[in-house]
């Protein structure tokens, strides 16, 4: 749809006055686009809008940019947004005012927050100590959807550099000493024997949870699932077809650049626009120091789901830039399926990971074949696909990689 035809859309961006998304701040940059204040509107006639937008995180703001882009008019209101009708919204601001937003559709935008831990207050600290322990719930590091044999030679890596793991372990509580230090207490998952571990800094990590409550969902008729996530079907349409959800507020890995991705396509799906998105080629960094990064299927997924494929490794021990850098530690681990070649999944440990690993977003987004990617010409030397890329295509008589080495 050209945007001529959609110059008479309008969007009201309607934002929680705290930033929920906590990637980065875009307050300022959709500022830029939203030439009307809060002040403006409040306590006045109703705004009608083709869209609102509620939610202040990286989803919401990327919709809201792209329906500028497409010649929607977007109008910025804040406050705290509460859905009062299958299509209205209204704004409660700091000061107390409200504002009513009739709307034609309503996209839910509200991200996550810290998930509250029992016993443990939150605190933000200025340091680390030199000795750290981490305490994992799983039983292996990485988290959820991480290959097996990555896991197993990250924490390889992270136990040379001094980290201890208490891995199918949980944590009870923790108390602060008299002197400051602090008490925490652990078991094993499955249960067991209590134990005490002292430190100076504890770090909460333990994930979030949609932001999904106070938004009046419950007064137009739409459920939260077991994990309060709102339920949504192909077009990111809620059993209400009027009120749409995107980002960390339904089923998926809560990751900005997939919320943004989200937020694109279901504005343009709104605008008459096809809807598609491969949750597949998501790809996910975890930014420690070697990173980790994988996209796709892991081994262990290949195997339950009784997909018959290969493996092609390749050591960054083994590239030039690699040891020009003196950073070594890690590999390049692809899938792809034994009779097609397709690429089924790509798992990398080693210094830029998280660069690395959108070529592979890329390849498989595209359906490309593992000779696909071999056969593109890359620079040297550069810690990319290239020298892995030959190995991909396991096909291919290991003597041509030594042709980039």
């Amino acid at each position: 749809m050209e945007a001529p035809e959609l110059c008479s859309h309008r969007i009201a961006s309607y934002l929680k006055p705290q930033v929920r998304g906590y990637v980065q701040n875009f307050t300022c940059r959709l500022q830029g686009l939203t030439a009307v204040s809060s002040r403006t509107y409040a306590d006045k006639a109703p705004i009608e809008a083709d869209v609102t937008v509620v939610g202040s995180g990286p989803g919401g703001y990327v919709a809201a940019i792209k329906a500028a882009q497409l010649g929607f008019k977007v109008t910025h209101v804040e406050g705290f947004g509460r859905i009062t009708g299958k299509n209205q919204v209204t704004a409660v601001g700091s000061d107390g005012s409200s504002q009513v937003i009739n709307t034609k559709n309503i996209l839910i935008a509200t991200g996550s927050e810290v998930t509250p831990f029992p016993g443990i207050e939150g605190s933000v600290w200025h340091r680390l100590g030199s000795d750290v322990t981490a305490v994992e719930f799983l039983g292996h590091v990485g988290g959820v959807g991480i290959d097996m044999e990555i896991s197993k030679n990250f924490q390889r890596i992270l136990q040379k550099q001094g980290l201890k793991f208490k891995l199918g372990t949980k944590v009870t509580g923790a108390t602060k000493r008299p002197d400051g230090k602090i008490d925490v207490s652990v078991e094993a998952a499955a249960g067991g024997k209590p134990e005490v571990l002292t430190c100076d800094v504890l770090l909460v990590c333990i994930g979030r949870r949609p932001y999904t409550q106070n938004l009046g969902l419950e007064s137009v008729g739409v459920e939260l699932d077991n994990r309060g996530r709102i339920p949504i079907n192909n077009r990111f349409q809620t059993k209400v077809p009027s009120i749409y959800a995107i980002g960390d507020v339904v089923a998926g890995p809560m990751l900005a650049h997939k919320a943004e991705d989200e937020g694109i396509i279901c504005v343009e799906g709104m605008a008459g626009g096809a809807v598609h998105i491969d949750y597949n080629c998501v790809p996910s960094v975890v930014y420690t120091h070697p990173e980790v990064a994988w996209v796709g299927k892991s081994e262990e997924q290949l195997k339950e789901e009784n997909i018959p494929y290969k493996v092609g490794k390749f050591p960054f021990a083994a590239n030039s830039r690699a040891k020009t850098n003196a950073d070594t530690d890690g590999f390049v681990k692809i899938l792809s399926h034994k009779e097609t070649d397709r690429m089924l999944g790509a798992h990398i440990l080693g210094s830029g990971a998280g660069e690395m690993i959108n070529e592979a977003a890329l390849a498989m987004e595209y359906g490309a074949s593992c000779e696909d990617v071999a056969r593109v010409c890359h620079a040297h030397p550069v810690s990319k696909l290239k020298p892995v890329g030959k190995q991909f295509h396991v096909s291919i008589p290991c003597i041509i990689l030594k042709m980039y080495l």
